[in-house]
């Protein structure tokens, strides 16, 4: 398991297994958040049985799938709705953590600086200057 953190109470990774669940309580985190759709991994996976073995291991699971050609609001919303809803750290996979941490920094927009985000993911090995107008035309909407 690669956890690499974008802040003090957020990290991303690429596929987690299901024995992972208990390892990350461990670390104290409390939510787990799969970006990657069920269509992309075999049965053993798949949110349902992520979330099994999360819930079995006292973390909160939330399936937000993300099509990387296809983001839409309706995921920024739900992947920030779920970070601030989450009572400690949290940890977002997808099969790499690139969509994860895309998604990070769209629901960041507006709340940090775009230079502070783009800065967080490259020093956690994302490239996301190429995602600068995006995060700054969600910040602008943000208020």
């Amino acid at each position: 398991m690669d956890l690499r953190p974008l802040s003090d109470d957020h990290s991303v990774a690429g596929q987690l297994d299901p024995a992972d669940m208990a390892a990350l309580a461990a670390q104290g985190v409390t939510t787990v958040i799969c970006n990657r759709p069920d269509m992309e991994v075999p049965p053993s996976h798949q949110a349902a049985t992520m979330q099994e073995a999360a819930e079995a291991a006292g973390l909160d699971f939330i399936f937000n799938p993300v099509n990387g050609a296809a983001m839409t609001m309706d995921n920024v919303e739900e992947q920030a709705e779920a970070i601030d809803s989450a009572q400690g750290p949290v940890v977002a996979y997808c099969a790499s953590g690139m969509r994860s941490a895309v998604m990070w920094a769209f629901a960041q927009a507006g709340r940090m600086p775009t230079d502070d985000i783009i800065a967080a993911g490259e020093a956690a090995g994302y490239q996301l200057a190429g995602m600068r107008g995006q995060i700054d035309a969600l910040a602008a909407r943000a208020g």
